[in-house]
């Protein structure tokens, strides 16, 4: 009995580890020497691993959903079933090193990028680089840290924290992150990013990162750049250094007035060159639905034997699977809004989202590899909902290696058997088509607030 309950400790939560075991190295999961997780418990540290994985992944994504799932594994053993309270699981989570979770993410994000590589630029790795926003519970803690708009009145807003993240544009993977609040802009928390880049790579963003700072500086460390035109007039043909094309020109750019609003020193400031030569691509969009009909397109990328502006043109359309890479993130896996009351819980919450996701795009590749299908046709929420209908059956205890591979194998088949129909400049309007119930918003602090007898008075305001 006490070897059975040994196994259940070991195993009840790992039926995961038999799809991610091999992104996610075991030593990390290792029991610690002393202190936090030294003990071999029910949440030891690798069962509280791939429990808070188990949490990111399932539909509901509750504590409680976890302490269901132990007692509906002993239940199958006949063995005692433990409380339902979450506190054990919680305080398990909370002794999770932040540390620990960074390690995991940056080994995923290595294996992601180690990836065949299909290529979107004469094969040099191309990196898409954006920003967005997540909000949380409104605690004091959060709200410290990540404090709401000033326009919202107390106990009616939410802490919202930004994010920065830079992505392979090639495999989808995530590459690197940082986290600021709504004081911090996408363009500091990229600089914070530029270990990510080798030489050789070409950085791909919006207009956002539109910066002769920036340009100039990863051009030092080899490393090209293809963003929109932002906070400059277009240069006209007539003052072009020379002219590749109707559309396409190579144009210098000079060093902007050194001013204290500056976020570089001014020591970084004069060791920029006095000015800098960069292409103008002008583009129009001929497809239908587009926001944008025509845009500008700077680029460090001066051979336009080597690199048409037609290739670069198109390069810079890709730019949009960023924002369907956040769309993973955030709406098909839950992060938009997250659950966490202290900021460190909050903080490995968006991590684990991130070990999650990498984990699910190497499954994807997987999948594609031994299916023989194109990876950029299986759908990411497709392969999250094989997954949590596969993970109960992958980890039974009487269940041999050989019936175990045969379930995965099937898993994969599962997950590449739907692909993804091919959409060309498929239009996608940010728009939202359910109309809002008709209710009062909340203008006061909750124990002020008072409610409109007659719902009929007022109409919701649109989003």
């Amino acid at each position: 009995m006490a070897e059975e309950l040994a196994v259940l400790r070991q195993k009840s939560f790992q039926q995961l580890a038999e799809c991610f075991s091999r992104f996610i190295p075991k030593y990390l999961l290792r029991p610690s020497v002393d202190k936090e997780h030294s003990r071999q418990r029910v949440f030891s540290k690798a069962n509280t691993f791939w429990a808070f994985f188990s949490q990111i992944i399932d539909a509901d994504g509750g504590c409680k959903e976890v302490v269901r799932k132990l007692q509906a594994y002993l239940s199958i053993h006949a063995l005692k079933l433990p409380a339902s309270s979450t506190s054990a699981y919680c305080q398990a989570r909370q002794k999770l090193s932040a540390d620990l979770l960074v390690d995991i993410l940056n080994h995923t994000a290595n294996r992601v990028d180690s990836m065949p590589e299909r290529g979107f630029l004469h094969g040099r790795r191309v990196v898409v680089v954006d920003g967005t926003g997540v909000s949380m519970p409104d605690t004091p803690a959060n709200q410290e840290v990540w404090p709401q708009q000033s326009q919202q009145k107390e106990g009616c807003g939410f802490p919202t924290a930004r994010i920065c993240a830079c992505f392979s544009l090639a495999t989808g993977g995530l590459l690197s992150y940082k986290i600021g609040n709504k004081k911090s802009a996408e363009l500091p928390l990229f600089r914070q990013q530029w270990d990510t880049f080798c030489e050789g790579d070409v950085f791909l963003g919006d207009k956002g990162f539109c910066s002769y700072y920036d340009l100039a500086s990863l051009k030092a460390h080899k490393v090209d750049s293809v963003i929109t035109l932002a906070r400059r007039h277009p240069v006209k043909a007539a003052d072009a250094k020379r002219i590749f094309g109707e559309n396409d020109l190579l144009v210098s750019w000079p060093k902007p007035v050194w001013n204290k609003r500056l976020a570089y020193s001014r020591e970084d400031w004069e060791a920029l060159p006095k000015q800098f030569n960069v292409r103008q691509i002008h583009v129009t969009a001929t497809a239908p639905g587009f926001r944008t009909q025509s845009f500008y397109i700077i680029t460090t990328l001066t051979d336009a034997v080597k690199y048409s502006a037609e290739e670069l043109a198109d390069l810079y359309l890709q730019r949009w699977n960023v924002e369907l890479f956040f769309r993973d993130i955030k709406t098909t896996m839950g992060m938009d809004i997250l659950r966490c009351k202290t900021p460190e819980m909050v903080e490995k919450e968006i991590i684990m989202h991130f070990i999650v996701y990498n984990s699910i795009r190497m499954l994807m590749y997987e999948a594609a590899e031994e299916t023989g299908t194109d990876p950029d046709r299986i759908s990411f929420k497709g392969t999250l909902q094989a997954l949590r209908q596969w993970e109960p059956h992958l980890n039974h205890a009487r269940i041999s290696k050989r019936k175990r591979a045969q379930v995965i194998s099937r898993l994969y088949e599962a997950i590449a058997e739907e692909e993804v129909p091919l959409r060309p400049d498929r239009s996608e309007p940010r728009c939202v088509k359910r109309r809002p119930k008709p209710y009062q918003l909340l203008s006061k602090a909750r124990h002020l607030m008072k409610e409109t007898k007659h719902r009929d008075k007022y109409r919701a305001k649109k989003p």
